[in-house]
């Protein structure tokens, strides 16, 4: 039996657990017989994944929940294949992220990139039960705490066990946050509610869907918020701004004439 690799207990990560990058971060809780993935990840890597859990001695068969915690190609794209090979659970998600990947949307998904020559299979996924803020996943005796942190995407969700908070790609260990694209359905506004949140719960680890697990320090949280808020008046980000205040400034000055001796 391969040993398991507990970041905490009843918590495995694929990617530690395997000591190498598979992609996304895939985890798996557990509590007695009974376990749940959160997140998949491409298609390349599931049953590289799902034979990984096998060899930990877990029953396929235990297997509760597949969680999508939202509905990006990086991160479901192998949810298909996951569902054949375990039949017996449950797929559940956002009732946006369910409308995306049962159409599929491969523009809101990022399975479809022109301009960067990002083409990737997108085959359409079943989520079988919708769920969203404040419903509980129970699995054994534990019990994951839903949360809709939209701002990344509208159905982003996270999941709060005990301390941890399966934060989804809301932030990472470097201050960074999942991509901000109005194509993909970002809202700054509610991205900033997101991390507020996160900021002030009573966890202690956050748990995102990429890169290293990290302790939560408010202040570095702070500044990400802080830069956010900077985005919501500049072009950065095109349309996902609130508005541009220099075009305010550029209407007075070219109303009253330009002056180098006065022009900043």
């Amino acid at each position: 039996m391969l040993a398991r690799r507990e970041l905490f207990p009843h918590v495995l990560e694929m990617n530690y657990q395997s000591r190498q990058r598979l992609g996304c971060s895939v985890y798996v809780v557990f509590d007695g017989p009974d376990w749940m993935i959160i997140d998949i990840g491409y298609e390349d890597t599931a049953e590289e994944i799902v034979d990984l859990i096998r060899q930990m001695d877990f029953s396929l068969a235990h297997c509760k929940y597949l969680v999508a915690t939202h509905a990006d190609v990086d991160h479901i794209q192998g949810m298909k294949r996951l569902q054949e090979l375990l039949p017996s659970a449950i797929t559940v998600g956002h009732p946006d992220a369910k409308k995306l990947l049962e159409s599929p949307d491969r523009i809101a998904t990022y399975a479809e990139i022109s301009a960067q020559g990002i083409a990737i299979d997108l085959p359409p996924i079943e989520i079988q039960q919708e769920i969203n803020e404040g419903d509980v996943l129970k699995l054994g005796s534990l019990e994951l705490e839903v949360w809709n942190t939209p701002g990344h995407t509208s159905g982003q969700l996270a999941f709060r066990l005990g301390r941890l908070l399966f934060s989804g790609d809301n932030i990472y260990r470097d201050g960074g946050v999942g991509n901000i694209d109005a194509h993909h359905g970002s809202n700054i506004e509610d991205f900033i509610t997101s991390l507020e949140r996160i900021r002030d719960a009573d966890v202690d680890w956050l748990l995102p869907s990429h890169g290293p697990v990290f302790r939560k320090r408010p202040e570095m949280i702070q500044k990400t918020i802080d830069r956010l808020k900077g985005y919501l008046y500049l072009p950065d980000f095109g349309t996902c701004a609130l508005g541009w205040p220099l075009l305010e400034e550029w209407d007075e000055e070219l109303i009253r004439g330009f002056d180098p001796e006065t022009a900043r």
